[in-house]
């Protein structure tokens, strides 16, 4: 039996940004429900860990992600996460189709994000949609995760023009991420981070990045570094004092950290926080008159999602 191959170059070749956040947009709006997936599995192995994150549903079929993730540090020179999807058919339950699993990841990842907050970005609540104000963006971390999540924001909003800002602690070496770099902890990243609409927190820091007083009163932050329990980039007073979207509860509070230690902490209550579903299908009405929070840590159900629409744009269906 011969199994199709989709290299990253044909999966961005085939298939953009914007169709990878339609498609989970439009399973959740038909009624799918996330939740349920099998927690990952993870094995330690020499400089690094192995995932294995299966997910099966009667709307998607089911397959399986297998990813190595390098320790920080560990050969810089490759990328940190590489692997492979692969696909069945829901109908013979045979393997059918293998994908890039870095490539999926990359666009998975930014359109679990801008799926769950277009919305606020672009909506006729927003007032600086309203007014032509451009979106001012920071991103912590400039890796693949926040190099994407930029190209996701800038293939799906085109009503506004985008203002991003990198934050890291070392200079990066790509040419357009150093162009647009700020040290952080510097008088240049605070600034930005002050005016910043939308802040996305995409890397390995156990300890948190920003704090309440760091942010405008009606900024968006998004937290995806993070999805163990004893780690987070966001401040429990942070948390606290917005609106908490998150993937699946259940899912979240036992892997998501920024929200595990703020209710340990007090500053929330689980009863409190909503869904990405009942946002995205607008089942709860939420307001821009404080911070709002969107801490995910991926689940497989999205996976699966992303690799069925990859494969089907690869066969022009």
């Amino acid at each position: 039996m011969q199994i199709d191959f989709l290299s990253a170059e044909e999966i961005y070749g085939s298939f953009r940004p914007t169709q990878a956040v339609e498609a989970l947009r439009s399973i959740v709006q038909a009624g799918f429900r996330p939740g349920g997936d099998p927690v990952r599995s993870s094995l330690a192995v020499d400089h690094g860990s192995f995932l294995m994150m299966p997910a099966a549903s009667s709307e998607l079929g089911f397959g399986i992600k297998l990813l190595s993730l390098t320790e920080a540090g560990y050969r810089p020179d490759l990328p940190r996460i590489k692997g492979i999807y692969v696909l069945f058919d829901p109908e013979t339950l045979a393997p059918a189709q293998l994908l890039d699993g870095q490539a999926v990841t990359n666009l998975r990842t930014p359109a679990v994000s801008v799926a769950t907050i277009v919305d606020f970005l672009e909506g006729p609540g927003n007032a600086s949609a309203t007014a032509n104000e451009p979106l001012r963006v920071v991103i912590f971390g400039t890796g693949p995760q926040g190099q994407h999540h930029e190209a996701t924001l800038r293939d799906c909003l085109h009503g506004r023009e985008l203002e991003v800002t990198f934050v890291s602690r070392s200079q990066p070496e790509e040419n357009h991420v150093a162009e647009h770099w700020a040290k952080a902890e510097s008088v240049k990243a605070q600034k930005a981070i002050a005016a910043a609409e939308l802040i996305i927190t995409a890397t390995s820091s156990p300890e948190p990045l920003v704090t309440l007083g760091d942010v405008r009163a009606d900024a968006i932050i998004v937290a995806l570094g993070s999805h163990t329990p004893d780690a987070r980039e966001l401040s429990g007073e942070l948390v606290g004092a917005s609106t908490v979207i998150v993937e699946d509860l259940d899912a979240t509070f036992i892997e998501g950290g920024d929200v595990i230690q703020a209710e340990a902490e007090g500053f929330i209550e689980r009863k409190d926080v909503v869904s990405m579903a009942e946002v995205i299908r607008g089942d709860v009405e939420i307001t821009r008159e404080r911070p709002i929070v969107f801490k995910f840590t991926g689940m497989a159900w999205e996976d699966l999602a992303i690799a069925r629409a990859i494969a089907s744009a690869a066969q022009g269906s």
